[in-house]
């Protein structure tokens, strides 16, 4: 067992409460590939159906193998307790639920990932959520968008296209002033960034990125920092603070601390309110898969971001490339962010902008030969994407350059292979 302050290449072997399999001696942790668990007792039964304990009852809501990757990527991000679900983008959905409902708003940053945009400006808007946005280049943005009626903030670490670092720590503190906690998205930094020593009151990730890494598995993870002040700001969020019919009347936030000793009334909502009803369980057998890529990740992470560091004074140098997209590229105090915010690196993701416009975007990828052609960022294998031809085809032209997106612009996600090979297929892409 280790504790938050140990070490992340520590935490990603040994964090949470697993050391063995108890029953057959097993350091490998084991895939309980299974719908139900047997009760001890009727009394077992009845106090694990009314919240008196908690305990496995079905593995739509808990599972023992998804429960030790829960408490490791907690672990890693500093929080208390994590849940996990099948995917990112039910992750993205629940952070926002959990505290919503028709009428509510939240406040989100204008820097997201795309399936984020379309999940907000459709599917929320048809529940009754609105979705405010705010360009986080002035993180005062936050405060002028914002209302009774604003539940919570949410933003990406490292955004792409933009590549533009969040301000964390400003925007948390304009929330914590509010009662309204910020939401981070970390997926394209673990490891290198913490958001919430920086004030972030929850942290989510896909899973399917940079902590599972190998491409094979799908899943989400909330992670809850228990810090956020609950108690203090009890007329800013209704659902931890009035009763729950669903549950014979339980407040969330009294009757959380009172079972569980911590400060963690939101991630219990989400657990037992939004996965039990919704079911985005994510299956054993992925919870272990991404298990295998945790152990790793603080030893991925630190070649991917070496490995684009080389490929960005590369492309820098390049005559056919316009322009470079990077964290630490950026003008002014948004470049500056990555030195406040990361360490250890400035992250995997590269863009940039090829002088040839469409065309010569398209011509690249189709001149890779080792670089994989992939709407995905964050497996071992360097990927790349044109933005324009593929995942943002179906805006508009004025829509796509509001996004970041010109026509010649590429996306690299960079792998972990030699950095040597990795110039010489973009290299030779280029020269075709």
């Amino acid at each position: 067992m280790t504790t938050n302050s140990q070490n992340p290449e520590t935490i990603g072997l040994h964090g949470g409460t697993f050391r063995r399999d108890e029953s057959q001696t097993s350091v490998a942790v084991p895939i309980h590939q299974t719908t139900s668990y047997q009760f001890n007792s009727a009394e077992h039964a009845g106090n694990l159906f009314g919240l008196k304990e908690f305990g496995n009852i079905y593995t739509r809501i808990m599972n023992p193998t998804t429960n030790v990757l829960e408490e490791r990527v907690a672990a890693l991000e500093g929080g208390v307790a994590g849940l996990c679900v099948s995917s990112g983008q039910a992750a993205s959905a629940f952070t926002v639920q959990n505290l919503c409902n028709a009428g509510d708003n939240i406040v989100a940053s204008t820097d997201l990932y795309g399936g984020t945009v379309n999940l907000f400006n459709n599917t929320l808007k048809q529940m009754g959520i609105e979705v405010r946005y705010a360009d986080p280049v002035d993180p005062e943005n936050f405060e002028k968008l914002s209302d009774d009626k604003t539940r919570a903030y949410y933003a990406e670490t490292l955004p792409n296209p933009s590549l533009r670092v969040f301000p964390i720590s400003e925007v948390a503190e304009i929330g914590k002033n509010k009662g309204i906690p910020l939401i981070m998205d970390n997926t394209a930094c673990p490891v290198i960034c913490k958001p919430i020593e920086h004030g972030a009151s929850i942290v989510m990730h896909s899973l399917t990125k940079f902590i599972g890494g190998h491409g094979t598995s799908i899943g989400g993870i909330i992670v809850d920092s228990g810090k956020f002040d609950w108690a203090k700001n009890k007329k800013r969020h209704p659902n931890i603070w009035e009763p729950d019919p669903s549950y014979h009347g339980a407040v969330w936030g009294d009757a959380v601390p009172q079972l569980t000793g911590a400060n963690i009334p939101y991630i219990i909502r989400a657990r037992v309110v939004l996965l039990r009803d919704l079911g985005s369980a994510i299956s054993p057998f992925n919870a272990f898969q991404i298990i295998q890529g945790l152990e790793t990740v603080t030893l991925r992470m630190k070649q991917h971001c070496s490995n684009a560091e080389k490929v960005k004074e590369y492309l820098s140098k390049h005559g056919k490339v316009q322009k470079v997209i990077y964290s630490t590229l950026h003008q002014g105090e948004v470049g500056q962010r990555a030195k406040k915010y990361f360490k250890g690196g400035n992250g995997a993701l590269i863009g940039f902008e090829l002088k040839g416009g469409l065309e010569a975007g398209k011509k690249f990828i189709d001149n890779l030969k080792m670089l994989y052609h992939v709407a995905n960022i964050g497996d071992a294998r360097s990927l790349a994407i044109h933005p324009a031809s593929t995942t943002h085809s179906q805006l508009s032209e004025k829509d796509q350059l509001a996004a970041g997106v010109t026509p010649g612009y590429v996306r690299l996600s960079i792998g972990i292979e030699h950095p040597d090979d990795i110039i010489a297929d973009i290299d030779q892409a280029l020269s075709a």
